[in-house]
């Protein structure tokens, strides 16, 4: 399980905006650290984020995700995962039937 994290005050994207308690970003900014991260970390793309954390064609991190609590569409033959209520909202969706 991975470090208990509490909320300082501050943004934690580094802008030093002060934050609603409970919060750790300021309205938006998490998604402008999400991107920073993916830049100053990664050269931007999901490829070098997957690569650097051992991911690949040969490493689902779908199936990890699965392993940690992510779930299977229930609808024969759909390959679709994601956390419970994604899961929920996409088999409220019509189905295709997959071609051969």
């Amino acid at each position: 399980m991975s470090e208990r994290l509490l909320p300082t005050g501050s943004c934690w994207c580094g802008c030093g905006t002060e934050t609603g308690i409970g919060s750790f970003f300021a309205r938006g900014h998490d998604k402008i650290a999400e991107a920073a991260l993916m830049k100053a970390e990664y050269g931007g793309t999901v490829p070098q984020l997957l690569a650097a954390h051992g991911y690949g064609p040969d490493k689902s991190v779908t199936e990890a995700a699965v392993r940690e609590g992510w779930i299977h569409c229930s609808v024969p033959g759909c390959t679709y995962v994601g956390a419970e209520a994604s899961v929920r909202n996409h088999e409220a969706k019509p189905h295709k039937e997959k071609l051969p």
